[in-house]
């Protein structure tokens, strides 16, 4: 099986040395996308709702040029730097995952940037 490195100018590039994506076989791997805009490479600071609508739509960018979608999500991992800010991260995550919900797991942790959040994603392509 080969890997297939996939990359978008609709999501952030790489700041080091790794890929936006990657795939292998049927499932797609992101790397954590923070919530950069992809146009002006600004970080989304101070709201966490914004931050988080900014990361997923990093992630819906790379996804769409995967070829698959938030459906086919499998498993998500979400950073956050202030659990404090869970329910509101939750507010947002769940206007993109709407079925079917995937595994997922949240964790405190300090971020590349400062970023408030930071989503990576692995999901099924058909």
């Amino acid at each position: 099986m080969e890997k297939q490195i996939i990359s978008t100018k609709k999501a952030p590039g790489a700041v080091g040395p790794y890929s936006q994506a990657v795939k292998v076989g049927n499932l797609l791997f992101t790397s954590g996308q923070i919530p950069l805009d992809p146009e002006t490479g600004k970080l989304v600071e101070g709201d966490i709702k914004k931050a988080t609508e900014r990361s997923l739509e990093n992630i819906k960018a790379l996804l769409e040029e995967a070829g698959t979608s938030f459906d086919k999500v499998v498993k998500t991992t979400v950073f956050v730097k202030d659990m404090g800010d869970f329910a509101a991260v939750n507010e947002v995550y769940a206007k993109y995952f709407t079925k079917d919900m995937p595994a997922r797991s949240c964790v405190q942790v300090t971020l590349p940037k400062d970023a408030l959040v930071e989503i990576e994603v692995i999901a099924l392509v058909d």
